[in-house]
C-alpha cells in the first residue's frame, strides 16, 4: 500500500448564520480537502480548514505545505509502516498543523480500509455513538438567549456559549439571559477564546458562581501562551477550567498537566497535527487523571468525521463539540458520521466510512 499520489481540492460552503467568537467572525466554511491514492487504487481523504487566528494556517499555506513539502517526502512510502509515515509527516515542516492533520486523516482512512474496520474500532472502539453540544456565538444578550432557546427546542441539551467580547459585565449578562431562558436543565459551558485577563476571569467566574448560573466548565479564559494566568484562574475558581489554544502538542499538554494549570483539555486535530499526535495528548491527560474533549474548527463533515472516530474510540474523551456541520447551508460530504439531532452515529464502513463515488463527485465539481 505505497502512496502513489497526494492531491489537494479546495471547497467552500456558506454558513446558515454568521459565527462570532472573541477571535473572529465566519460566514463561509473554507477548507482544503486532501486525497491520498495508493498504488493498489485505495483512496483516503482528509480536511484542513484555514484558521488564521488559531493555527496560523491559510488556504495558501495548507496547499503549499501539502503539495510542495509533505507530498514529495511521503510519495512511495507504505502506509502500513505507520510509524515511519507519521514520523516523516511530523518532521516534514515546522507547525502547519492543519496541513499535517489533513494528511494524517487520509492515512488513517487508508489504514482502516486495509484493516477492514471502521476507524473508531481500529483506534479502540470504546463507543459507537456520541452526543454533541451546540454553540451559541457571541451577540447581544437577547439574541443569544433566542438562539439558545432554539437549540434546546431542537433537542440539544448542552450549550457551548461564546464569551470574551466587550465588558465582563456584558458576558455575565449574556449568560444570565441564556440561563433564564433555557432553565436549569441544560448544561452550559463557556468558551472565552482567550478573551479575558486572569484576574478578570476569576472575577467573572466568581460572579457567575455566586449567581448560581451553574456553568459546567470555562474553556480557554486567558491568552494561549499565558500558562501562569491559566494556572492562576484554575487555582482561584471552583468551576473547571479547560485548556484549548494553550495545548497544540503533547509537549504543550505535558507542560500544563505538570503544573496542574487546567482541569480539562480540548483536543483538536487541527492543532495537534492529526489523530496520531492527538492520541498522545489524550494518553498523557489520562495518566494525570484529566479528561478530554474533542472539538473542531469551522469544518465540513469530513474533518468532523475523523475527529468523531478519534473521540468515540477513547474512554478518557468524555465531551464532544462537533456541531460545525450543522451550521452549514448544505452537506457536501458523501458518507461519514450521521447526525440524529444531538446524537452522532459512527459509520460502519471501513476507514472513515466515506462513499468514494460521492467524494469523487466533489473533486470533479471543484475542478469545474
Amino acid at each position: 500500500m505505497r502512496i502513489r499520489s497526494i492531491e489537494t481540492i479546495p471547497v467552500a460552503v456558506p454558513l446558515t448564520k454568521s459565527f462570532k467568537t472573541a477571535l473572529r467572525t465566519v460566514t463561509t466554511a473554507y477548507a482544503m480537502y486532501v486525497k491520498i491514492t495508493t498504488e493498489d487504487g485505495r483512496v483516503g481523504w482528509g480536511e484542513a480548514p484555514p484558521t488564521h487566528v488559531i493555527t496560523g494556517d491559510s488556504l495558501g499555506s495548507i496547499t503549499y505545505a501539502v503539495n510542495e513539502v509533505i507530498a514529495p517526502l511521503l510519495l512511495g512510502l507504505d502506509v502500513r509502516n505507520r510509524e515511519e509515515v507519521f514520523r516523516m509527516l511530523q518532521r516534514s515542516i515546522v507547525r502547519n498543523t492543519s496541513a499535517k492533520a489533513a494528511v494524517d486523516m487520509a492515512i488513517h482512512d487508508l489504514l482502516g480500509q486495509l484493516a477492514g474496520l471502521p476507524l473508531y474500532q481500529l483506534l479502540g472502539g470504546f463507543r459507537k455513538t456520541i452526543e454533541t453540544d451546540f454553540t451559541v456565538s457571541v451577540n447581544d444578550a437577547a439574541e443569544m438567549a433566542d438562539d439558545a432557546e432554539r437549540y434546546i427546542t431542537d433537542g440539544f441539551n448542552v450549550l457551548k456559549v461564546k464569551v470574551g467580547i466587550g465588558d465582563i459585565g456584558d458576558d455575565i449578562e449574556r449568560i444570565r439571559a441564556i440561563r433564564e431562558r433555557v432553565g436549569s436543565g441544560p448544561k452550559i459551558r463557556l468558551d472565552a477564546n482567550q478573551g479575558w485577563k486572569p484576574k478578570e476571569a476569576v472575577f467573572a467566574i466568581g460572579k457567575m458562581e455566586d449567581a448560581g448560573l451553574d456553568i459546567e466548565l470555562i474553556e480557554q479564559p486567558v491568552a494561549a501562551d499565558d500558562i501562569d494566568g491559566l494556572q492562576y484562574v484554575t487555582n482561584h475558581t471552583i468551576t473547571p477550567i479547560m485548556a484549548d489554544e494553550s495545548v497544540f502538542s503533547a509537549k504543550d499538554a505535558l507542560r500544563v498537566l505538570e503544573r496542574r494549570a487546567c482541569d480539562l483539555i480540548n483536543i483538536k486535530l487541527m492543532k495537534s497535527g492529526g489523530i496520531h499526535e492527538a492520541l498522545k495528548i489524550n494518553a498523557l491527560a489520562e495518566i494525570y487523571g484529566v479528561e478530554c474533549m474533542v472539538g473542531s474548527m469551522i469544518e465540513t463533515k469530513l474533518g468532523i468525521t475523523a475527529a468523531a472516530h478519534l473521540a468515540a474510540s477513547q474512554p478518557n474523551i468524555t465531551r464532544f463539540d462537533f456541531d460545525a456541520p450543522l451550521m452549514l447551508a448544505h452537506d457536501i460530504v458523501a458518507g461519514g458520521i450521521v447526525y440524529e439531532g444531538r446524537v452522532i452515529r459512527l459509520p460502519e464502513g471501513t476507514g472513515l466510512g466515506l462513499h468514494q463515488e460521492g467524494m469523487e463527485r466533489i473533486e470533479k465539481g471543484a475542478a469545474q
